[in-house]
């Protein structure tokens, strides 16, 4: 770590209507070393970076650049500063190249005002080769090739190269792995030690302790909208993090219990999508929590979208306690009782410019809507228990869902369905980008919903340690095809790795189901 501060934060405040989202937060950013962030969702992280990007304006409190006081208008006038964001839901424009993307909002002119484009393609194709990232398969077009072929690591690749093009001392980072398969979050990993080294700033937020501690020099902690503590990474454990994040101890990352197994819920027999998934099969018991796992691109998702009416199929049934089913829209698979949590809430789940209630209550209005009125005050009860019974952090059910953290974003998407109270609940990638202590929260409401053996969930999960701590079974996908089925007892990572390869097939390992 270097000696020389860059960034420099003192006594930070800013409130939001009924929140006090920052109390007096004071940080520092150093030339040559990574520090990362540390906190609950809604604890004050991602609203202190973007008080540093410009986004938001703090109420109080002093910013200082290599010593000197400033005042950063707008994400421009942060660029301008030396400072970039990477954000967790990267935007982008799908039918744009990647030269046109690395110049968006920055695109050089000649003398007549006409956009530079040699230049471009030149500086383009100079800074993919020096970053070593010329040779990327999915570049079918080089410089030229369109976004949209491209994966969500690429993307993230190109907002790092923005930055280093830009000569940006300060890049901050918002979750950056956390749509990322693992062997993509380790390149990006390497590409931060790899910056850390040329003597840049990284300002690394992200809820995976594993990671942080492969790369942090310092760690600070947030919990409520303070910095409860900051220190060398070497300083702290992954225990001691937890504890300062939450205020307590987790006594146990998995609150998985034991619930009565009971009837069939849910049988998918011979499913199958041309050239996305075939032969799946696999059913779903009252009282069971059923796992998939996968690497990206292996079906997993394709396969309840098509299930709960998002994706068209061309074989197969689907059946409901024995019997079966058409499922041609999405409203079919709810009338039946199948409810579908997206990987994707901000795309999928919610209507960000909404209140908590309006999104709340969206798929739930004929429970309030009868007799030719709206039963507000039954509405109201019912969604306020939802939002305490889920902890969720909000000043009403009022508060837009766009100032919500993550998190509790994630809760909001959680309680409508749970409002609907279906017999099948999909849950997909149901802890993406949230924090340890609203994991637990999930998790613990996951067993919840079993635990009286009436329901039964699917999650489907990258994160290999929750699919091993709150499943049942596991069904491990490998390029579009249930490659194993294997029961709680005899799962390990290394196992369902090498189904998800493909380097193990089902009858080289006899599994007892």
């Amino acid at each position: 770590m270097g000696d020389k501060v860059f960034l420099e934060l003192k006594n930070i405040t800013k409130a939001f209507p009924g929140v006090l989202a920052l109390d007096k937060v004071s940080f520092s950013a150093y030339c040559g070393e990574v520090h990362a962030l540390c906190g609950e969702n809604g604890a004050g992280k991602s609203t202190l970076m973007k008080i540093v990007n410009g986004i938001y304006k703090a109420d109080s409190g002093d910013i200082y650049i290599e010593g000197m006081p400033v005042t950063i208008a707008n994400p421009k006038d942060a660029c301008k500063r030396g400072i970039a964001m990477i954000f967790q839901e990267c935007a982008f424009v799908p039918e744009m190249s990647v030269a046109e993307s690395l110049f968006l909002g920055d695109l050089p002119v000649d003398t007549l005002q006409r956009v530079n484009w040699k230049y471009i393609y030149k500086e383009t194709e100079a800074l993919l080769r020096t970053e070593g990232l010329l040779d990327n398969p999915r570049l079918i077009d080089g410089i030229h090739t369109k976004l949209k072929y491209l994966t969500i690591a690429d993307i993230q690749m190109l907002e790092i190269l923005k930055a280093i093009h830009k000569d940006s001392q300060v890049i901050i980072m918002d979750e950056p792995t956390s749509a990322l398969a693992k062997k993509e979050a380790d390149e990006l990993l390497h590409k931060v030690i790899e910056l850390r080294n040329r003597g840049k700033s990284i300002i690394y937020i992200s809820h995976k302790m594993d990671e942080l501690f492969k790369i942090a020099d310092r760690i600070t902690v947030f919990r409520d909208g303070t910095v409860v503590g900051s220190d060398a990474a070497a300083k702290f454990t992954i225990d001691k993090v937890i504890t300062m994040m939450v205020g307590r101890e987790l006594s146990n990352d998995y609150p998985k219990i034991t619930a009565p197994i009971g009837e069939e819920l849910l049988r998918v027999s011979n499913l199958g999508r041309i050239g996305v998934f075939s032969e799946v099969n696999f059913h779903v018991r009252a009282g069971e929590i059923v796992g998939f796992a996968g690497l990206v691109g292996a079906g997993r998702t394709e396969v309840v979208r098509a299930i709960c009416g998002l994706d068209p199929v061309d074989r197969g049934k689907v059946f409901i306690r024995g019997t079966e089913i058409t499922v041609k829209k999405v409203a079919d698979s709810i009338n039946k009782g199948i409810a579908m949590c997206s990987e994707d809430r901000r795309r999928y789940g919610l209507v960000l410019i909404r209140s908590i209630g309006e999104n709340m209550g969206l798929p739930n209005l004929e429970r309030y809507i009868y007799g030719g009125y709206l039963h507000r005050q039954k509405e109201q009860a019912e969604l306020t228990e939802q939002g305490r019974n889920l902890k969720l952090k909000a000043p009403s059910t009022e508060t837009p869902v766009n100032h919500l953290s993550g998190g509790n974003q994630q809760k909001v998407v959680l309680a409508k369905w749970l409002i609907k109270d279906p017999s099948v609940l999909i849950l997909d990638e149901p802890t993406r980008g949230i924090d340890v202590g609203a994991k637990y929260e999930i998790y613990k409401l996951m067993s919840d919903i079993v635990k009286d053996g009436k329901k039964g969930i699917v999650m489907i999960s990258s994160e290999m340690p929750e699919l091993l701590g709150m499943c049942d079974r596991i069904y491990v996908m490998s390029k579009g095809r249930i490659a194993a089925e294997l029961p709680r007892d005899q799962c390990s990572q290394e196992l369902i790795m090498q189904y998800a390869t493909g380097s193990l097939k089902a009858d080289e390992h006899k599994i007892a189901v």
